[in-house]
């Protein structure tokens, strides 16, 4: 029999619980991509599930014999959004077709609908040469839509540094009038503001799909909020902006972050505002944060990225830097009644 616990004590009385609730996230990576596989580690985990901005709750599948073999979780944007909720399903691999994933959804689904949240979003991962399973198998049975599709595409580092330099060179049509500055694990007070639109302006500018999306809601304190959760993850954060020379405005950024120990990086967001693209700006901020990247953290192999597969602008960048596509993602959306 299985019975389904809220974890809502994940530093104390439940920290093995939640532990073994996140082998089960990790174990399905495994069973997806082999060694290849990223996860996120328990304490980060733990870190983000403080979070007040985006709160979540998780639930532990978990048999007579106190054997953890499904999670679940939800979370709920509260800035922006807040007829959102995103669903988390895993079932460990070794305890699957039992019913435990239907089981863990529907108990999800119906705490989502207690909150208030009646469009259901979630994703699924798979390699290249592979098959959604858990989408075609599962996500869709449930009555999930695919809403966007995403190339997950990887740069192996040390990468090229004569390519990287000369991506990020000022010469070249339209690449005057903008520099570029890094900063690692935050950034100045006076930039926040700016940082703050380039971050409302993400859920605006760039392509979504069909993924029903409000425009999000970002101020300087939400911005400080976000670095200080970064650093309380353990992750160190690098990110460079486009400085517009004739009015001082940041237009755009990339951000990448690397978890403490880890081989792997993470690229968060890019974004160059529309109204400044066609001046190789993303080139050039993506070839100074690699460069900045392998400088700073020289123990870093590879960076991953995801981008929807219809932002060729955005992929021909990556392709000029050097990233390769080496895996799939899916978002799915569903309209609880």
């Amino acid at each position: 029999m299985v019975t389904l616990t809220l974890i809502d004590d994940p530093d104390g009385a439940q920290r093995r619980l939640f532990d073994d609730w996140v082998e089960v996230l990790a174990a399905d990576g495994r069973h997806v991509f082999g060694a290849d596989h990223t996860s996120w580690s328990a304490d980060e985990l733990r870190e983000l599930g403080r979070s007040t901005d985006r709160p979540r709750i998780s639930w532990a599948a978990v048999t007579d014999d106190g054997t953890v073999v499904g999670a679940a979780g939800l979370v709920m944007p509260q800035h922006d959004n807040r007829t959102q909720g995103v669903v988390i399903v895993v079932v460990h691999p070794d305890h699957r077709r039992h019913g435990v994933g239907t089981l863990l959804l529907e108990h999800t689904e119906a705490v989502a609908r207690e909150h208030g949240r009646t469009l259901l979003l979630t994703q699924t991962q798979w390699p290249v040469d592979g098959r959604d399973e858990s989408g075609e198998e599962f996500a869709a049975p449930h009555g999930y839509a695919g809403a966007q599709t995403v190339l997950r595409s990887s740069l192996s580092l040390p990468a090229d540094r004569a390519r990287l330099e000369a991506a990020s060179s000022r010469t070249g049509d339209g690449a005057d009038g903008y520099v570029m500055q890094t900063c690692w694990d935050g950034i100045p007070e006076e930039w926040l503001a700016g940082r703050a639109e380039l971050s409302r302006r993400m859920s605006t500018d760039i392509p979504f799909g069909d993924l029903q999306l409000e425009e999000e809601s970002w101020d300087e304190v939400r911005v400080r909020a976000e670095y200080q959760r970064i650093a309380a993850m353990g992750r160190r954060a690098v990110d460079t902006f486009a400085v517009h020379e004739a009015s001082g405005e940041l237009v755009g950024y990339t951000q990448v972050q690397v978890p403490r120990g880890a081989l792997v990086a993470f690229q968060q967001d890019t974004l160059v505002m529309r109204e400044h693209r066609g001046h190789r700006v993303g080139l050039r901020m993506k070839a100074a944060s690699t460069l900045a990247l392998m400088a700073e953290s020289p123990t870093t192999t590879s960076v991953r990225t995801w981008n929807a597969d219809d932002n060729a602008p955005m992929l021909a960048v990556n392709h000029a830097v050097g990233y390769v596509h080496d895996a799939m993602m899916r978002e799915w959306q569903k309209e609880a009644p």
